[in-house]
């Protein structure tokens, strides 16, 4: 795994540093937690919950997700969980990261919830309540979800989402679409710092699984114009695949010096995963 970046040109460290404090920026925007710990304390405190009907991992996120995934089965924060996902943009490099790391788990043609139900069995002892394996991407694992805890006659009154922290704040814009009375509570899989090193840049605190540095940046860069709500985007006044969302000023302003860094490094929908 190649922790620095590759595609940045060689500069002063202060440029440098502004770049990392600009993936940064984007980051905190793109991967909330709208709680401090994932348990119920914290739970409690920040939302009046007792526990959450469900908690989902997506499994558009790194190994790293489903550590976060267990730890909030260990401490009883939902009543039933899920891990939701198919095969889509992100699937292979989980097939290798997970490969690399635990060599036992199978992952060759697998989809995305096996190969995680298999991690969190072997690595903690635990098992999951549902399955999806048929999405291919933020829209359907929404409304697959959706349909799979229907068909369940299990309550979707509040939900824990846990999605990869480049792609969490778009995967609760989808939810409040398809399903708006539903009380959505953030928990990125994952939070992680960028820092200078020299003139490139490296995790300080790399969680497990994360990717290389070009993908990270390419992902955090390709959310941002889907957040829109414009003509191009995936709000109402574009594709309408999520809900509104407002973008703030700073993130917009981090988004375009990080443009200018790396030229427009905004990850292109894969019609191969395109919603039938």
């Amino acid at each position: 795994m190649h922790d620095d970046i590759t595609g940045m040109a060689a500069g002063p460290t202060e440029h440098a540093t502004t770049t990392a404090a600009d993936i940064n920026r984007l980051a905190a925007f793109c991967g909330p937690r709208d709680i401090t710990r994932l348990n119920r304390p914290s739970l409690i405190k920040a939302t009046g919950l007792e526990r959450a009907d469900v908690m989902v991992l997506f499994g558009g996120s790194i190994i790293a997700g489903g550590d976060v995934l267990a730890e909030g089965i260990r401490n009883n924060v939902a009543r039933r969980t899920m891990i939701v996902g198919g095969a889509g943009h992100t699937t292979q490099t989980l097939r290798d990261m997970m490969h690399e790391r635990f060599p036992d788990i199978v992952t060759d043609g697998r989809c995305e919830a096996d190969i995680f139900a298999d991690y969190l069995r072997t690595r903690h002892g635990l098992e999951p309540d549902y399955l999806e394996r048929e999405s291919t991407n933020c829209g359907n694992n929404i409304t697959n979800m959706l349909d799979l805890l229907r068909a369940h006659g299990e309550p979707c009154r509040s939900v824990i989402l846990i999605q990869d922290a480049t792609m969490q704040r778009r995967m609760a814009a989808g939810l409040r679409k398809h399903a708006p009375d539903t009380r959505i509570v953030n928990y990125a899989a994952y939070r992680t710092t960028v820092i200078p090193h020299a003139a490139a840049l490296r995790y300080l605190d790399p969680p497990v699984g994360m990717w290389n540095m070009d993908r990270y940046v390419t992902l955090l860069m390709g959310e941002i114009p889907r957040l829109r709500d414009d003509a191009n985007g995936y709000g109402p006044a574009g594709r309408g695949y999520i809900a509104h969302e407002d973008i703030p000023d700073d993130v917009e302003r981090a988004y375009g010096q990080l443009s200018r860094v790396f030229g427009l490094s905004t990850r292109e929908a894969n019609p191969a995963f395109a919603s039938r």
